[in-house]
């Protein structure tokens, strides 16, 4: 039998993720996978976030995320075409990442993070994300094994699993058990949570494919991803290796049901613009169907569930996989805190509170994004590819409709930056209102429960890389005492960094003198002094705060 403060299942970017960060915090995890050592994952995920990447660079690992996919110089751009190997409509500048912390020429330039967003293939980021927990002390990764079944008691869960190529059994036992195990979880089904929501929203054909001529036969620019429209198909290309593999999605109407009814190869030359001339080899078939479904709860008593098998929804925005990432640091900071002794049981009710209403509203946005996409794609004019001056124009007109439509999924400050948790019972809230965000803007916001907007310190370090790795006290004003503060959290031994800041490096947001942020950078409290009720403050911190309680 293996023992560990945590059981995950599923070792992929969400359950590795999760696996890294509460060994980070000092836990013990075993992650069973079903998958050989080394097996590569589907070709899906192209993309990580930047609020991801901020988090991997605590963890240490997003230098080396940066160094991996696409070649350093090819450029991150999202261009429209009538084919891939067709008329340029217009193009959404993303900075190779050769050039990515300095070019900020781009529409997510402006952007107050010290980590930008990163396109890799998930084939690249798995494996690294792999080696880094598997070096972690306190990790034990268990290949070829699959989780059968659980059970849960008063002290603990027991995991049922069997080696798949021995047909051994192995049981492990554990505090707490997280199921990061997909669409198809065995863990949400155990703890009779269901999924609710939209079944179908988009059925796409994809299909992985090895293309070397391609690449010569592209004009212009490179670019990272190609959305392709014309009468015939409509449909989308990402580089995955920069030279000669591409991953080809074919956006299905409606009315096509079926995937094998679809010409797979007609549709590929549409979408790429080539003859039947054209040379190329499938490497895989990846077909999907976009859908927007969130499961009914994301826990039972010890057991909880994240990534796809809480939620499922059409990956605009780059949010499926990232919106896991999210799920797994927020409840392994919670988990690590109980099991550390300082939080109390109730803090891991936070979990299911902050992400379920987050993942409904990303998982609409996301909807309503893939439904004005499909419209789009019906709405193709039939002349788009016609020469002469009419052509121009309305390929001008698309090229500017494509920008518009587009560039808020590729450039999601809102998603990055603007939710926020506006029911958590670990945050005291003051009574301003949080600001709206959309999937592209936000409003930078020190309310509590808001993200606390990045800035620079006096000495040009990252404000986020001298956070503590619990709560992080911003003090504005010197002249303030905050020992009662610090005494009243060292009495309930939650562990509080004091960080000064110069209140002239703080962005305007910061109008409070005060602001206590914690491990993911949201807001716990604000303020011009400390508080009276100190100990009804820090008792919130840890979830010993009576309900209702303010």
């Amino acid at each position: 039998m293996l023992e560990a403060d945590v059981a995950i299942v599923g070792a992929g970017p969400v359950g590795l993720t999760l696996a890294i960060d509460l060994a980070w915090r000092g836990r013990s995890v075993v992650v069973v996978e079903t998958r050989e050592r080394g097996e590569p994952p589907n070709v899906k995920c192209n993309h990580v976030a930047a609020r991801s990447m901020e988090q991997f660079r605590r963890l240490g690992v997003a230098a080396r995320l940066r160094d991996a996919g696409l070649p350093a110089d090819y450029p991150n751009d999202v261009v429209f075409r009538t084919s891939v190997t067709g008329i340029e409509l217009s193009r959404i500048h993303i900075p190779a990442r050769a050039t990515r912390y300095s070019d900020t020429s781009g529409p997510d330039g402006w952007w107050q993070t010290p980590e930008p967003p990163h396109r890799i293939n998930q084939i690249y980021l798995e494996p690294i994300l792999f080696a880094h927990a598997e070096a972690q002390p306190g990790v034990t990764i268990r290949n070829r094994c699959e989780a059968t079944g659980l059970a849960q008691g008063e002290d603990g869960v027991s995991v049922v699993a069997r080696d798949l190529d021995s047909g051994a059994e192995l049981r492990v036992r554990s505090r707490f058990l997280v199921g990061c195990d997909g669409g198809r979880s065995m863990v949400r089904k155990a703890i009779g949570a269901a999924f609710a929501g939209t079944p179908v929203i988009q059925r796409v054909q994809s299909t992985y494919i090895r293309a070397p001529r391609l690449l010569g036969m592209i004009p212009g620019e490179r670019a990272w991803s190609c959305y392709a429209a014309n009468p015939r198909r409509s449909g989308v290309c990402f580089a995955i290796d920069g030279c000669q593999n591409w991953l080809v999605h074919n956006h299905l109407m409606p009315d096509e049901e079926d995937f094998e009814a679809i010409d797979r190869d007609a549709s590929i030359r549409h979408i790429l613009g080539v003859g039947p001339d054209f040379d190329y080899e499938i490497l895989s078939k990846e077909d999907w169907i976009g859908r927007r479904l969130v499961a009914e709860r994301f826990r039972s008593g010890r057991v909880f569930i994240c990534g796809d098998a809480a939620h499922l929804w059409v990956p605009y925005a780059g949010y499926g996989m990232n919106a896991g990432i999210a799920d797994a640091l927020n409840l392994s900071w919670h988990l690590a805190s109980h099991l550390a002794g300082w939080a109390s049981a109730a803090v891991l009710d936070a979990y299911e509170s902050e992400r379920l209403p987050i993942t409904e509203q990303v998982s609409r946005f996301a909807m309503d994004h893939a439904l004005q996409m499909i419209k789009a794609r019906a709405a193709v004019p039939p002349r788009i590819e016609e020469p002469g001056p009419e052509g121009d124009a309305i390929r001008a007109a698309q090229g500017r409709a494509s920008y518009e439509l587009n560039v808020q999924q590729f450039c999601c400050a809102g998603l990055n930056f603007g939710y926020f948790y506006d029911r958590s019972p670990l945050i005291a809230y003051d009574g301003e209102a949080q600001p709206a965000y959309s999937m592209g803007g936000f409003t930078a916001s020190t309310v509590p429960g808001c993200r606390a907007p990045h800035f620079r310190l006096a000495d040009g370090s990252s404000l986020y890389d001298a956070f503590g790795p619990d709560y992080t006290l911003l003090r504005l004003d010197p002249s303030l005492d905050v020992a009662p503060l610090a005494d009243a959290a060292k009495a309930r031994a939650v562990p509080l960094r004091l960080l000064d800041v110069a209140r002239r490096a703080a962005p305007a947001p910061y109008q409070h003198a005060l602001v206590l942020c914690r491990a993911d950078q949201h807001v716990a409290w604000r303020g011009n002094a400390v508080p009276a009720n100190l100990l009804s403050l820090v008792d919130r911190l840890c979830g010993a705060a009576p309900a209702g309680a303010s």
